[in-house]
Parts: C-alpha cells; sequence; structure tokens
C-alpha cells in the first residue's frame, strides 16, 4: 500500500475542475438568457417599472446629448396620449432648437396603418402591439400608464359608484337599467367608442376581460374616435368612458368609482400602459424624441400634462 505523500493535493484531478467550471459557467450563461428574454418580451414590458430592466426602453433608448437642427419627427395615433404627445414635443422642441415635431390624433388604429405606410414617425397606441404587427417590423416602448374612467352626464341622478362586475355588464347589455344598479328607473344609453380606438381595445380587455361588446339597442357605437363629441351626448341617462387625463377637469360629468376607488388611486382597476410604437430599425430622429421620453426630463414633462400643471 503506498502512502500519500506530505503535503499532496487531495480531491478530485485538475480536470475535474475545469469540467466543473465548464458546467457552471453554461448554466449561468442559460440562466442570463432565460431572465434577459423575459424582461425584453413584449408581454413583460408594461408591468415593469419605467427604465430599470437590463435591456429595457431607457436602455436602447438613451437620452440624447444633442439633435441636429432640422430633425422632423412626426406622431400620429391614439386620442388618450394628446396631452402626452404635446408635453413632449414642447419640451423636446426647446431643449434642441431647429427640430420640428408635429402630432395629430386619428385613433390608435389609423396610427398603426400610417406607421406602416411610412407616412409618419411615430404612432401614439394605448394598446399593445399584436404579433402581426411586430411580423411586419414595428416595435413599441411603453412610456407611461393611464387610467380608464367611466364618466356619466354631470346632471345624471344615478350618484352611486359601480363594482367592476357592474361595469362589464352595462357594457355587455346585460344591464339595461339605472334602477338594476340602485338608481332612480329609467334606460341606461351606453355610448361605446368605435373599433379603431385604442381606449376601445384596452377597454374590451381591462373591463370586459376579452368578451366582445353588447348589441342591445341601448348601446350605440360611435362613429368618431373623440371624448368631447361623446363626453356632450352623455346628458341625463348615458355613460360613457375615456382616459381619465381627458375627463378630470370636466365640469359637465362625472366619473363613476369603481369598487369604491376612484382613478386616482394606486389600486384603481382599469389601469393600462401607453405606448409610441415605431418601425424597426429607428432612424436617428425616432431615436432621439423616444430616448428624451424615457430620459427623467421625458417623464417630468408627461407627469406634469397628466397632472394638468
Amino acid at each position: 500500500m503506498t502512502s500519500k505523500p506530505s503535503g499532496g493535493r487531495s480531491g478530485p484531478p485538475p480536470i475535474a475542475y475545469i469540467l466543473l467550471v465548464a458546467v457552471a459557467l453554461g448554466a449561468l450563461w442559460s440562466w442570463r438568457e432565460q431572465i434577459g428574454g423575459l424582461l425584453t418580451s413584449r408581454s413583460a414590458w408594461p408591468e415593469l417599472p419605467q427604465g430599470l430592466s437590463p435591456g429595457g426602453p431607457a436602455a436602447m433608448f438613451p437620452p440624447p446629448s444633442s439633435v441636429p437642427s432640422g430633425t422632423s419627427v412626426s406622431i400620429d395615433g391614439s386620442t388618450s396620449m394628446v396631452l402626452v404627445n404635446e408635453a413632449l414635443k414642447a419640451e423636446f422642441m426647446a431643449a434642441f432648437p431647429g427640430t420640428e415635431v408635429t402630432t395629430a390624433a386619428v385613433g390608435s388604429e389609423n396610427g398603426i396603418q400610417a406607421l406602416l405606410a411610412g407616412s409618419i414617425s411615430l404612432a401614439a397606441i394605448s394598446r399593445p402591439l399584436t404579433e402581426q404587427e411586430e411580423a411586419l417590423g414595428l416595435r413599441a416602448v411603453p412610456v407611461t400608464r393611464d387610467r380608464i374612467a367611466l364618466v356619466v352626464g354631470i346632471a345624471n341622478p344615478f350618484r352611486r359608484g359601480l363594482s367592476r362586475s357592474q361595469a362589464a355588464e352595462i357594457f355587455q347589455g346585460t344591464i339595461t337599467d339605472w334602477s338594476t344598479l340602485g338608481g332612480p328607473m329609467g334606460p341606461i344609453r351606453v355610448l361605446n367608442r368605435p373599433s379603431v380606438s385604442g381606449t376601445h381595445s384596452a377597454f374590451r380587455s381591462l373591463v370586459l376581460k376579452g368578451s366582445p361588446f353588447g348589441s342591445t339597442p341601448n348601446i350605440t357605437t360611435l362613429t368618431r374616435d373623440a371624448t368631447t363629441p361623446m363626453l356632450r351626448q352623455l346628458g341625463d341617462d348615458g355613460i360613457g368612458y375615456a382616459t381619465d387625463d381627458q375627463v378630470a377637469d370636466q365640469r359637465t360629468v362625472r366619473v363613476l368609482p369603481i369598487d369604491g376607488l376612484t382613478p386616482q388611486a394606486e389600486a384603481y382597476p382599469f389601469q393600462r400602459p401607453l405606448f409610441y410604437a415605431y418601425r424597426n430599425p429607428p432612424d436617428p430622429g425616432v431615436k432621439a424624441f423616444l430616448g428624451y421620453a424615457l430620459s427623467p426630463a421625458g417623464s417630468t414633462a408627461i407627469g406634469r400634462a397628466s397632472s394638468g400643471s
């Protein structure tokens, strides 16, 4: 029997160490790829704190230090993003003299079609892109969140709030009389936004859980995606929905609490992300504008627009 030399090496031979390290590194790389894919996937983005995820929007579009004079960016799309668009437009053009940003609001769907046609730089949209739209080369980044408010006319005698299920049943045509909700007897006149509206799509997802809107005679689908004309039609028996930012300062309507919560509450149930969509790869103007929108200065501008200050 041969005795082990004093001070000799114990444990596995060096080749075993090498193999062990290789396996560990392989496992670590696999884990990194899985986590990285999760952080940058389309479905995960709306839930991530803005700018905090590795490989997220802020990393892809860093704040610009300078933008060449003559750079132009055109934005069209969701009516829900009018205030955001205008705030960023003003701040961006002030920060980078000689640049030009033009904005319009014809609805999310129309904005996406204009983006695909190459007639605008960015589509402001209030819903995520579909897989088909991504397959056509579009990408989107979330820039803020908003709340969808259910509104009635200021003279409406219904003075209560709604539960989530009641809100869904109203717009599915199951509840058609105010007395069913504890109000005075009278038919509920429902005003729905057109299908080109991103708010329409978000409402269907958030409130109706993907189920279709109702088709009962008391439900009217508007032909144009515009908030002000809808609010004017509410009267004392109508109900509609809009971005809270669009109705918060209106004196002719009231926002109905949902499950006892107003849209200002952190736990308000009907919240959604808002996006800018672009054609991939983005051109320098789009990169600069998105970099500014996702920067601290852009976030401050969006916050002021949302608060009405």
